[in-house]
């Protein structure tokens, strides 16, 4: 049973069992954690050579900041690692017309799940042969644009998606095209070790073909028997955020054998094997991810010794990695405005027990993984460093929703204050891509950094913006002092002179 979104209280706990001691430096950057390029320079938080308060003055808060170098650094580890292997990066983790080009100029392959992002891909020059479109309800005119692309692989989710491709792709075969390539999604029964939301392989969900129920076999066999599809391969995925690489040996194992059944029942050879993606990353200092190196390594060995035993040709493997690229380069910036001390009760000697509400000016319009997904994050006070002791907080946004929590319980310094920047770490994937307006609040900017230099490859959302799908306010401007483009309250990382956290508030 999920706890409600707001967490539990932790009267008469010193500390909590959730958040544990405080560290002995509360300003510390755990690299596993943090982009390669996070630095403390003179106290302040520097990521791509750039400082923090310079960046929030030049584009506002809420502010995304992508450390460049970091994403194309293990975009580049995942091609490494896999060499033989065709690395397809996962768009839905982030996309935006730059990424696209990065991953493109990078070699790499990537999937969208939906036309639009697609769409996106295409126009940003992305080659159409390295495109893959997945989605467990592909209309007819993403199916079309997709043909008519001539995209690498369509991953077939249904026997109804089979239906609807396969005029379309007639069609283009009488017109002297060749077949759409397609690989057959396989739900191969394993449970991943990661949150029942984003566990994707087991049989009680909406992905794939069932290869318990035989499903999978027999839309193999089908696809082969179309001539206007050319079916090259299998594809499997188990989920997200995993931390070890049982569960995809596992699904190989599952997999290969699927391979075998095919051949058995149509003498066909396929020669592709696309085993998902779901690599976990950092987000605490206590987790510990695999790395591509032995990702690669393992799996490369499990599908050798699998194919080794059926007599089997070994496929041309392909990895979707989204979330380990894009998500521990990017972090964001939000300045903190209402700090609330709440009485939780008495601690261990009748003191009383604090948390601190520290409000930031955003929340879950541009991070709901927490709310969600029950997801963790830290943070720290990213424009200065502090000696004062450690006070027990809960970093919460603006919206009208006792479930807007962005960071459950962590230690920041006793001295935080209104005017403060605070950074979340580890934000790249799946936060500006499940942005939202809810309470009209704006989708903010994205920034590139790299050797110093900051470029905006997202612009933010304006009010203007928003006004434009409404059909009573499109011709409306917004008055001149809506918050479209907000500004801080005090310059960024100038800190108000009044105190909002005192002495009760150590805990």
């Amino acid at each position: 049973m999920r706890a409600h979104p707001a967490g539990p209280l932790h009267g008469g706990m010193t500390p909590p069992p959730s958040v544990g001691l405080p560290p002995a430096d509360l300003g510390v950057l755990d690299p596993q954690v943090w982009p390669r390029s996070a630095r403390r320079v003179d106290g302040e938080l520097h990521l791509g050579g750039r400082p923090v308060t310079e960046l929030a003055r030049a584009h506002g808060t809420p502010l995304f900041v992508l450390d460049e170098a970091d994403f194309r650094g293990r975009a580049a580890d995942f091609a490494a690692a896999f060499a033989d292997a065709d690395v397809h990066y996962a768009s839905k983790a982030f996309l935006c017309g730059q990424v696209a080009r990065w991953i493109a100029d990078d070699g790499l392959h990537l999937d969208a799940c939906s036309g639009n992002e697609l769409a996106l891909a295409l126009a940003a020059g992305f080659p159409a042969d390295r495109i893959a479109l997945h989605g467990n309800n592909k209309s007819l005119v993403e199916l079309q644009l997709a043909v008519d692309s001539g995209i690498g692989h369509v991953v077939l989710d249904s026997f109804d998606e089979i239906d609807r491709l396969v005029p379309m792709a007639a069609a283009r075969v009488a017109a002297g095209g060749a077949p759409v390539p397609v690989l057959v999604r396989t739900t191969v029964g394993i449970e991943a070790h990661t949150h029942e939301f984003i566990a994707t392989a087991h049989e009680d969900q909406k992905f794939g073909f069932s290869l318990a129920t035989g499903d999978a076999l027999t839309a193999a066999v089908r696809v082969i028997r179309e001539p206007a599809l050319r079916l090259t391969g299998l594809h499997s995925h188990i989920g997200s955020q995993i931390f070890d690489t049982a569960g995809f040996e596992a699904a190989a194992h599952r997999v290969v054998g699927l391979l075998g059944q095919v051949r058995q029942a149509t003498g066909e050879v396929l020669g592709e094997l696309n085993l998902g993606g779901g690599f976990g990353i950092a987000y605490l200092p206590d987790d510990d991810p695999v790395g591509p190196d032995d990702v690669a390594r393992r799996l490369g060995a499990v599908v050798a010794a699998e194919c080794a035993a059926l007599d089997l040709p070994v496929p041309r493997l392909a990895v979707e990695p989204g979330r380990a690229i894009a998500g521990p380069g990017t972090v964001t910036l939000y300045e903190i405005g209402t700090i609330k001390p709440v009485r939780l009760g008495s601690g261990g000697h009748g003191a009383p027990q604090v948390r601190n509400y520290v409000s930031v000016d955003g929340g879950m319009s541009d991070n709901i993984r927490t709310a969600l997904y029950d997801a963790s994050y830290t943070c720290v006070l990213a424009n200065r460093t502090s000696d004062a002791p450690p006070a027990l907080c809960r970093v919460v946004g603006k919206h009208c929703e006792s479930g807007d929590v962005l960071v459950r319980d962590l230690w920041l310094p006793a001295d935080v204050q209104p005017g403060d920047l605070l950074a979340v770490a580890a934000t790249g994937a799946y936060c500006w891509s499940m942005a939202s307006n809810y309470n009209y609040l704006l989708k903010p900017p994205v920034v590139a950094v790299r050797d110093g230099v900051a470029t905006e490859v997202v612009r933010r959302q304006t009010l203007s913006d928003v006004f434009a799908l409404d059909a009573v306010l499109a011709d409306v401007p917004p008055p001149a002092t809506a918050p479209s483009q907000p500004a801080p309250e005090h310059p960024a990382g100038v800190r108000s002179t009044s105190s909002r956290v005192g002495a009760e508030a150590q805990s």
